[in-house]
């Protein structure tokens, strides 16, 4: 006897055989039960469901002389004629190939005669809306008003494609795709059956692959039960699919989360010269994306991705290396490059442009990739300030005294560095420089004591050099704190901007805002701090809820309770100055400007 593929020799013969179509079975059975059998059904639904399958197992039901709960007993003369390929009274027709007018027009002849065994005579029209315009009008008669033996089940992968006038008149059941629990059950019954020892963790590869088609799966299983004629293994599974090397995938993944764009495109060319496809390549980048976010997201990620030990330890390593806005980041960068690779000449050009972007977020100017560098910054800057601590604990030198302080009261701060403090005046726009000048010499993003102890010097200094720097107190120390920004001198105003962008590179710690305040011009109208932008996006931004609140409790900690976000009018461009300087100079001239 030929052999037979698994998806041929295992397709279910009876209702319960079925995988996972339970609604669509329920109703079947109910109506062969009830003998209330409709003339016109509509199988659709993705590939590899069971629609075809679903079909010939309703129309044998349909005409067995004893079902059994609604399925085909198999042992009666009919069931037996039907089961055999000489049988007339299920007739398959693959509407792909006989999608002419003249078909159809043979099929409304056809229907008249009378079955020969059974009570039916079924007519299964596989992929219906491959039928033309034509076609459809003349089988529409006789789909309305068929004869009483005469029964019709239309399957499509694309019902949209049908003509609402075929929908009206058929009993519609959507197919949904298996759920991969459910195809790694199917697969482990087959390979039990066909005596094949497996790994779980390839029979999960090969339910993932199959991506919700039961047939695809089986095909596949049979190609991997031919590659591996021992014990079948994860690696076996990714060989017979072609799929890339998982290590090298997670080491390209792991060049493009750290920035180095060198080895990123040498790994991507390595893998490539191989002779995997371009495509493919891009594909299990996005397939391991996908992997690595839920290894960051999940906390049974280990269960859902049904990995062996190795290969995920490999994933969440990747994980660790990128936070979820730069996962989110490559993916779409990813996804966006396996559409332009449809269109492209060149695809490998295509993928290593896009690789390159990925590893390279200081080349890209919009807000995801400015949002990745600023969370890149933050992270390095921790890293430095631990290593900052090691090597200097607060402990180790003692501040000097403040000569200027009183006696009992506790030391004030100490500021390191050459501070230069610049007055700025109400109504005066205070740029970058005063905001920086007042931060200089801070340690950015310093989680310690706010007395800061100065570094230990390498030679000694003079007595006059330490005494000018250990009486210069800073703007705020001698002053007690105010209630109420009416309190504040005009020299305090003019600090108020820059104590803002220090609590927000210290205490506080949001880089997102100290970026977006860094340029802004400010200035006190009376009791309140404005800040004014001329960016639409900046100004959205610092009056979104969150933003603004947090500018809030950070200026009430100065002595400010009151600030206003202002847009900038947007003044004339150099282009409509000329454009206007023009048509004064050259008047009752029509002037074209392209």
């Amino acid at each position: 006897m030929a052999y037979l593929a698994f998806y041929r020799t295992f397709r279910p013969t009876t209702f319960d055989e079925v995988v996972r179509q339970e609604h669509i079975v329920k109703i079947l059975k109910n109506q062969i039960n009830a003998d209330k059998i409709g003339h016109a059904y509509l199988f659709c639904g993705p590939r590899g469901t069971g629609k075809t399958t679903l079909a010939k197992i309703f129309a044998r039901a349909v005409n067995c002389e004893h079902p059994k709960d609604g399925s085909p007993c198999g042992v009666c003369p009919t069931c037996r004629a039907l089961a055999s390929g000489a049988n007339m009274d299920i007739v398959e027709i693959d509407a792909a190939s006989n999608n002419g007018v003249d078909e159809m027009r043979d099929l409304r002849e056809k229907v008249q005669y009378p079955p020969v065994a059974g009570r039916k005579k079924v007519y299964i029209i596989d992929e219906v809306h491959m039928l033309s315009p034509s076609a459809f009008n003349a089988v529409l008669k006789t789909l309305e008003e068929p004869p009483a033996h005469a029964m019709f089940i239309l399957a499509t992968t694309e019902p949209q494609k049908i003509p609402a006038t075929i929908l009206s008149r058929c009993m519609r059941f959507d197919f949904k795709l298996i759920p991969r629990e459910d195809l790694e059950a199917l697969i482990k019954r087959v390979f039990d059956k066909s005596g094949i020892k497996y790994e779980n963790e390839a029979v999960s590869a090969i339910a993932r692959a199959g991506a919700g088609s039961a047939r695809d799966s089986l095909s596949i299983a049979d190609m991997c039960a031919s590659y591996a004629p021992g014990k079948l293994t994860y690696d076996d599974v990714n060989a017979v699919l072609g799929a890339a090397d998982f290590s090298s995938v997670a080491k390209i993944v792991n060049f493009m989360f750290e920035g180095d764009a060198p080895a990123a495109l040498s790994a991507v060319e390595e893998v490539l010269s191989t002779g995997k496809g371009v495509g493919t390549l891009c594909k299990d980048l996005l397939t391991f994306l996908n992997n690595v976010a839920i290894a960051k997201l999940c906390k049974n990620a280990r269960e859902i991705l049904s990995l062996p030990d190795d290969r995920f330890s490999l994933l969440y390593s990747s994980a660790e290396r990128a936070d979820g806005h730069k996962i989110l980041r490559v993916t779409e960068i990813l996804s966006a490059c396996e559409s332009d690779m449809r269109y492209a000449v060149n695809g490998a050009i295509t993928l290593e442009t896009a690789v390159l972007k990925c590893s390279l977020p200081d080349s890209d100017y919009n807000i995801d990739s400015l949002i990745s560098r600023i969370t890149a910054l933050e992270k390095k800057l921790e890293e430095g300030i631990k290593v900052s601590l090691e090597k200097l604990s607060p402990s180790d030198v003692a501040a000097p005294p403040q000569k200027n302080a009183p006696q009992g009261a506790s030391a004030p701060k100490q500021t390191t560095g050459n501070v230069s403090h610049q007055s700025v005046m109400p109504r005066q726009a205070s740029r970058q420089a005063p905001a920086l000048s007042d931060m200089e010499g801070d340690d950015p993003f310093s989680s310690k004591p706010t007395a800061r102890p100065n570094p230990v010097p390498r030679s000694e200094p003079s007595a006059e050099h330490t005494k000018a720097e250990v009486s210069q107190p800073t703007l705020w120390e001698n002053a007690p704190a105010p209630a109420h920004a009416g309190s504040l001198t005009d020299e305090q105003k003019g600090k108020v901007f820059g104590s803002l962008l220090r609590l927000f590179r210290t205490t506080r710690r949001n880089a997102v805002l100290f970026t977006l305040c860094m340029d802004l011009e400010n200035f006190f109208e009376g009791d309140t701090l404005i800040l004014v932008t001329d960016t639409e996006a900046v100004f959205k931004a610092l009056n979104r809820e969150e933003n603004a609140r947090f500018i809030r409790e950070a200026l009430s900690e100065l002595g400010v309770f009151s600030h206003e976000v202002r847009l900038k009018p947007r003044g004339e461009s150099k282009w409509e100055s000329a454009e206007r300087r023009l048509k004064e100079n050259f008047k009752g001239i029509d002037i074209d400007i392209k």
